[in-house]
């Protein structure tokens, strides 16, 4: 595939993944076994389910973006595999989120657009360091992520029990991705590079909780 296909795709890639047209795999809906019970929960509980869900699908479409720039310019055909395959996997992450923003009545963060072209913008610069350095930087993007995720499902009320199905298995596919970057020969990034990540992501949802 040419260049200028290649940026045709991604581009296209970007506008279904902002305009939320873009389907997943075939993986079920994690809340779908348990009797829905949002009705259940007052209105401070619900806004603020409602604030934790469009963080994190506002970080799904980070997620999206970060994956696809690493790949874009990944020269090892097996990493290249092995990173849209966890994009994929992101993808389900990202249709879960958008759903339960819609039945508990809230919007996606209009930032959306600007943390997606960021996000590719940095997963193509860390991709073009290396595939260890870009493993490693999915190996620690990950485990940021995991640890960000509890800290929603320590603040959601325990009646949401959808929200918490979503989150829990979202945080087991990304513990799962970062041991997987760990087994392809991930590079342990400085801690500079660990707390820059650490202060966009604070940057990204402290924004998207509110816009």
């Amino acid at each position: 595939m040419s260049i200028l296909n290649n940026i045709v795709n991604e581009l296209d890639i970007a506008l279904r993944t902002l305009a939320d047209k873009k389907t997943g795999t075939d993986r079920k809906y994690p809340p779908e076994p348990i009797e829905k019970n949002s009705e259940e929960l007052s209105k401070k509980e619900k806004d603020l389910s409602i604030q934790m869900m469009r963080i994190n699908h506002a970080g799904e479409v980070a997620a999206q973006a970060l994956y696809r720039g690493q790949a874009f310019v990944c020269k090892d055909p097996e990493i290249k595999k092995h990173l849209i395959y966890a994009g994929e996997e992101e993808t389900d992450h990202l249709v879960w989120c958008k759903r339960r923003l819609d039945e508990l009545g809230g919007k996606s963060s209009i930032l959306n657009p600007i943390w997606y072209a960021g996000s590719f913008a940095i997963g193509a610069v860390f991709g073009a360091m290396g595939e260890k350095t870009s493993l490693g930087f999915v190996e620690e993007t990950e485990k940021q992520v995991v640890i960000h995720l509890q800290k929603h499902l320590d603040k959601i009320s325990e009646k949401d029990k959808e929200t918490i199905e979503i989150l829990k298995t979202m945080q087991a596919d990304e513990d799962l991705h970062a041991g997987q970057a760990n087994e392809s020969g991930a590079e342990e990034l400085e801690s500079p590079t660990k707390k820059f990540m650490e202060v966009t992501a604070k940057v990204m949802t402290s924004s998207s909780a509110y816009i």
